[in-house]
């Protein structure tokens, strides 16, 4: 595979999507570059189109690829570098006794009645309202991934899961969904620490958290985590993240 992320090398093929409804802008459509949901290598393929600033949704490896947008940023955190900031290192502390276990990326009914009242309370008439076990697996499992689920439990009570791919040099935070009662405890942000004490322990390099963009409130958490590196389409570079 060459440098340039527009021109694998091999015979690795990609596709653009057709236009649909952007996921972030209302008044906006999107377009997506794919890589080959067919071609059997695709899981090997998966840590380098990681670091080409590529992202996993199912089977599904892409990248937006909009005319005359660009505002979707690929950024991750370089794990051994980070170091929490006071309102992070207070969402820790709020949440000391939250227990992390990682699990098999398999769905159990508890998983599923959780990511149903996470999408009912935070993603109404957004689409996504009717999921349920068959789209559970396809969003968030997959056939070839090899994830696992990141279950984050109070008192025994699941809260929150964390959807997290393994590579070889780093992990991938696919989607993070909790209890939709518990907002002001910050679980997202709590879900990114735990990624990364666990990242850590297993001596990853990276932790990709997918797209930031520049104006969008749901993503703003994301610069808050640093030192953060941003893919400029070539290149990986330190960014200070600003509105």
């Amino acid at each position: 595979m060459g440098n340039d992320p527009q021109q694998p090398a091999d015979d690795l093929r990609l596709f653009h999507t057709g236009e649909h409804p952007c996921g972030y802008w209302e008044d906006r459509t999107a377009r997506d570059l794919v890589l080959d949901p067919r071609d059997p290598r695709l899981a090997s393929f998966y840590p380098t189109a990681l670091s080409w600033g590529f992202r996993r949704s199912g089977d599904l490896v892409y990248r937006p690829h909009c005319e005359g947008c660009r505002a979707c940023v690929a950024v991750r955190i370089p794990v051994t570098e980070f170091r929490p900031d006071r309102s992070q290192r207070r969402c820790a502390a709020r949440n000391i006794e939250v227990e992390a276990r990682v699990v098999a990326a398999e769905r159990t009914d508890e998983h599923l009645t959780l990511y149903r009242r996470y999408l009912a309370a935070r993603h109404r008439n957004g689409g996504m309202d009717d999921h349920g076990a068959v789209e559970f697996e396809q969003f968030l499992v997959g056939s070839w991934s090899q994830g696992r689920f990141l279950e984050l439990r109070e008192h025994g009570t699941l809260i929150a899961v964390a959807v997290t791919d393994i590579t070889p040099d780093a992990f991938s935070a696919v989607y993070t969904f909790f209890d939709p009662d518990m907002e002001k405890r910050s679980l997202g942000t709590l879900a990114i620490l735990r990624q990364l004490e666990w990242a850590k322990r297993e001596s990853r390099r990276h932790l990709y958290l997918g797209y930031w963009i520049q104006g969008h409130s749901k993503m703003d958490y994301k610069r808050r985590f640093q030192p953060l590196e941003a893919f400029d389409g070539r290149n990986w570079n330190r960014s200070q993240l600003t509105d």
